[in-house]
């Protein structure tokens, strides 16, 4: 099975980034992919924290969720949406949420980031917990491919990434890592964090992120990738936008997991 990460630099138009990422959903399918998966925050990078409460949308209702519906039938794509932002109960607080749609343009998992960001270094300083309602419950779905296998898919987003006992709870066989991470903490972190997740849960993870220079001033990390079960990085993209694939077998999977039966030693 062929998956595409895409990496994106977002800007604060909701339609321009919509129409970003339908160029990029395109080239994937034309490319060969059966799953794409979009940054988080591909919607938007607002110039405030607050700008994420303007384009909330409620869930199964909106503009961004019809156009990864539309997308995903359009392309014969499954498309992870990345993450936008459900409205909760709260006026003044979303869920940063990942839509998955089948080809169908069904929407068939939701997942709501559990870990909320929070750092501060010198004049740089984010804390997700000013506009973000916590999610609390691991999300997978069952992708049942054209290469006649099923593949469990887990659903992450970014800062979830250094919390390795979400990863250990999903027990899937791709690890989705949509993110926006900075690009400090890219820098220092990021390529380490995903290969050792990989290789932990001897899985492949699919991260895609933003990457650039972003109108808000913000610049991302970027270095979108696939890695396989075994922790070697098969597809990788520095800065700006792309699309990158890589292909997930079944059996590098079952021979990885025979190899080493860590997963079978787990005894907590």
């Amino acid at each position: 099975m062929k998956i595409a990460a895409i990496q994106m630099v977002s800007g604060t138009d909701l339609q321009r980034n919509l129409d970003a990422a339908g160029l990029l959903l395109a080239q994937a399918a034309a490319q060969g992919a059966e799953l794409a998966v979009l940054p988080e925050y591909f919607c938007l990078m607002g110039l405030h924290d607050t700008d994420k409460l303007k384009i909330q949308e409620t869930a199964g209702a909106g503009l961004m969720q019809d156009f990864l519906s539309q997308a995903a039938r359009e392309a014969g794509l499954w498309i992870v949406g990345g993450t936008l932002p459900i409205a909760t109960s709260e006026v003044k607080r979303v869920r940063n949420s990942t839509l998955v749609f089948d080809p169908t343009g069904q929407c068939v998992a939701r997942y709501d980031k559990i870990h909320l960001f929070r750092f501060e270094h010198g004049t740089e300083s984010y804390d997700e917990s000013r506009v973000l309602e916590a999610g609390t419950q691991p999300v997978t779905f069952d992708l049942a491919s054209l290469d006649g296998h099923t593949y469990r898919i887990g659903l992450s987003i970014c800062y979830d990434l250094r919390f390795p006992e979400l990863y250990r709870q999903l027990a899937a066989d791709v690890l989705l890592v949509p993110s926006a991470f900075t690009y400090t903490t890219g820098q220092a972190h990021w390529e380490i964090l995903l290969r050792a997740r990989a290789i932990e849960n001897l899985a492949y993870v699919v991260a895609s992120a933003q990457g650039g220079v972003h109108e808000n001033q913000r610049r991302t990390w970027g270095h979108s990738m696939l890695v396989d079960p075994w922790g070697h990085i098969l597809a990788h993209h520095q800065e700006g936008p792309a699309v990158i694939l890589a292909e997930v077998q079944k059996e590098t999977l079952r021979a990885a997991r025979t190899r080493l039966p860590a997963l079978a030693h787990t005894v907590l």
